[in-house]
């Protein structure tokens, strides 16, 4: 009779404050941007980004949570920024998406960043899979058309931004492989994101005066009649921070096939979550349309594991 393997605690609770953390702040984020009425996504993104400064530091630096890696050359440095300017341009449109669009509809847009990393890794890298791997995409692309279709809440501006919040995470992502690919400039996602926070709050510092000019006055105003919104704030802040950690604690501790697929249902957690929460309405085109693009990921994913890839 063999014995089960023993239950990794210490991965569960990894796994569930990751979950608790992405779907928290995303929650957060809709329920300031739209129920609680404090409409400014670019503060929003620069709290989380000081937030990140803070806690990265504390993390790398003092508690030794990864080991310290050094910026080696000013070339480096700025590839770092640019990336950075990338993230913040990701996290700004898909903040200011959900001022317009429901969390759920959000998730399925955001499911088809596998499609949009295809097309950025193929035209800018030249990187080609297999024809069995680009069909699986069919699916996924397919699968937000039926959710936009059937999306009682959709708005075209939020669609839009979150289109755009989609493909500059997989640029993102696609443009980190080219510009940290060498062994003596790869950067683990803590120190990534240690270097990355800083210069994020550069960019966005002066982007918030110029386009969000009263946000100061308004939420020093806000504050003296609900206080509560500073504690929202320092929340929604410090959870940004731990969706970040948490990823890359879980990522240290489980492989790789259980993170896509821990990823594939985080995404269904989160619109069961803000249906139930928001109440927003849903129909069945909509619901389906998700799943049909949440199977095409996963379609994707297994298709790549499968078939090597061809170089131009």
């Amino acid at each position: 009779m063999t014995m089960s393997a023993p239950i990794e605690w210490t991965t569960v609770w990894m796994v569930a404050a990751w979950y608790g953390s992405n779907i928290g702040v995303l929650l957060l984020n809709k329920y300031l941007l739209t129920n609680y009425g404090f409409g400014f996504p670019i503060f929003l993104t620069l709290c989380h980004m000081t937030a990140c400064s803070v806690f990265s530091y504390v993390a790398v630096a003092v508690m030794k949570v990864a080991l310290l890696q050094s910026v080696k050359s000013k070339v480096q440095f700025a590839k770092i920024a640019g990336l950075s300017v990338v993230f913040c341009f990701s996290v700004v449109c898909g903040n200011v998406s959900l001022r317009y669009i429901p969390v759920s509809f959000n998730q399925a847009v955001s499911a088809t960043t596998p499609f949009f990393t295809a097309i950025f890794a193929f035209l800018i890298i030249k990187k080609r899979e297999a024809w069995l791997t680009y069909a699986a995409l069919i699916p996924v692309v397919a699968g937000v058309i039926f959710a936009s279709g059937g999306e009682p809440s959709f708005h075209l501006f939020g669609f839009v931004m979150c289109i755009t919040a989609t493909s500059a995470r997989a640029f993102k992502s696609v443009l980190q492989e080219i510009l940290l690919s060498s062994d003596g400039e790869k950067l683990d996602s803590m120190n990534l994101l240690l270097y990355m926070a800083p210069l994020a709050v550069a960019f966005l510092l002066p982007a918030t005066l110029l386009m969000e000019k009263n946000v100061v006055g308004f939420t020093i105003e806000l504050a003296r009649k609900d206080i509560k919104i500073i504690w929202y704030l320092f929340f929604n802040s410090s959870m940004a921070y731990f969706v970040n950690l948490t990823n890359f604690l879980v990522t240290k501790h489980t492989s790789a096939l259980t993170l896509q697929v821990l990823g594939n249902a985080k995404g269904a957690v989160a619109v069961v979550v803000s249906v139930l929460i928001f109440k927003n309405p849903v129909s069945f085109m909509g619901m389906a349309g998700y799943a049909l693009t949440v199977l095409g990921v996963i379609l994707y994913s297994e298709a790549k594991k499968r078939y090597s890839r061809i170089h131009l």
